[in-house]
């Protein structure tokens, strides 16, 4: 809880409820008030729903009731329900993205607004190594976690001229998320290693916005995505695919195009992309 004790006002919302989604009568977010509070923080307690719009613009305008402003979102809700590709449901599915990816754009989208209006704001959305390299049994799970990343990359660049920063988090930490696993060899993976790198994007310091940080167990790092140099000709078959395909995989000279538009006013990710891509197809004709 380093922003609860380090000036920022913080409403917590959390359901109280197992990982699968179903109620308990454990109260998470009046704890973490109680927490915030004991060390002489300001918090408030919220258990409206993530997974409709009416649950995500409840708790933005429980923080604008209360203290008329939005400076920051964490978006960190989470549930998990195990099955195999073959045997999921389509239940099953909507069921997690209804709180990780859709839950995710229900805080965002009124969060966003305040803070377009307010000329500022810190967003991090927490994405995760099963959505950046997938894992067995939890495709929801993964593809939500995918998905936000594609969000917090609209955020940052629509964000830009208001000075609102977006960026994900990828943690991996021993909370309740990891309920059923065997983390008995697991190095320590606490919360705490990952809180600093939250709280730093959360800070108006921020330098960075458009990119994925990995925090584990004492190890920060930068994710992101690259291409290769590629490989141009006039027309293409099926067997040229397969013919050229090592070359195609050449990383020597990958290609980086950033989120959001350089500072020399260059243009985002999608329009270099667009642009490189171009001038190589013109240049090979």
């Amino acid at each position: 809880m380093p922003l609860g004790t380090q000036g920022a006002k913080v409403l917590v919302n959390d359901l109280g409820v197992s990982m699968a989604g179903d109620g308990t009568q454990e109260d998470p977010a009046g704890e973490v008030v109680a927490a915030i509070e004991a060390a002489g923080g300001e918090a408030l307690a919220n258990r409206d729903t993530v997974a409709t719009p009416e649950g995500g613009k409840a708790m933005v305008d429980a923080a604008l009731e209360k203290w008329g402003r939005v400076d920051i979102l964490i978006h960190n809700a989470g549930n998990v329900r195990r099955a195999p590709l073959a045997e999921m449901t389509a239940e099953t599915f909507r069921s997690i993205l209804d709180v990780h990816l859709l839950g995710g754009f229900h805080v965002l989208q009124p969060a966003f607004a305040a803070m377009q209006k307010g000329g500022y704001g810190r967003i991090v959305l927490t994405t995760s190594i099963g959505g950046l390299y997938g894992n067995y049994e939890v495709a929801p799970y993964s593809a939500s976690k995918a998905g936000l990343i594609g969000l917090s990359h609209v955020a940052a660049i629509e964000g830009a001229p208001f000075d609102i920063k977006s960026n994900c988090i990828a943690p991996s930490a021993v909370t309740r998320m990891s309920e059923g696993i065997d983390t008995s060899q697991f190095p320590p993976l606490g919360p705490e290693f990952v809180a600093p790198a939250v709280g730093w994007m959360c800070h108006e310091s921020c330098s960075i916005s458009g990119e994925v940080i990995a925090a584990l167990g004492g190890r920060i790092a930068r994710v992101f995505t690259a291409e290769t140099q590629g490989v141009v000709q006039p027309a293409w078959t099926m067997a040229d695919v397969g013919k050229r395909i090592d070359e195609i995989e050449d990383r020597t000279d990958s290609l980086l195009f950033p989120v959001v538009p350089t500072e020399e006013g260059g243009p985002h990710g999608f329009g270099k992309h667009l642009g490189t891509s171009f001038q190589m197809v013109s240049r090979k004709d």
